[in-house]
């Protein structure tokens, strides 16, 4: 077993050649997050398709499903303090954004977020400036 898996979430063995700002959110492992990210891990980096916050959004409503506590977006929270931008498009899997990914999977928690972050740039439900 790995010493520095969190102990709420196990990955399979396949998912250790993700970098380590994925492993960490599949972990669920916010110090290693933060410091991936501190160590220079670019907040859009993508592997399988999903950007890091595709991934966050995926990992904590999966994570809220399965254990029915209140829903968590902490690892959300943290990749937007850090500059994602939840109306990227993934450049490789489906091509959507974190936002419509987090409005598909029901994870509201995220989506508060993603749209206060749209509000504090000015920018309209959809992702547009708003005119003035």
């Amino acid at each position: 077993m790995d010493t520095n898996a969190s102990p709420r979430r196990t990955v399979p063995p396949s998912h250790y050649a993700w970098t380590p700002a994925h492993r960490a959110i599949a972990l669920e492992d916010l110090p290693a997050l933060r410091a991936a990210l501190d160590a220079g891990a670019d907040p859009h980096e993508e592997h399988f398709g999903k950007t890091l916050l595709h991934h966050a959004v995926d990992v904590e409503r999966d994570s809220t499903a399965h254990r029915r506590p209140p829903p968590h977006a902490d690892a959300v929270a943290l990749l937007l303090a850090r500059g994602a931008d939840p109306t990227r498009r993934a450049a490789l899997g489906t091509g959507t954004t974190a936002e419509e990914l987090a409005v598909a999977n029901g994870h509201w928690l995220a989506t508060e977020l993603f749209d206060a972050w749209k509000r504090a740039r000015g920018l309209d439900a959809r992702g547009l400036r708003r005119r003035p």
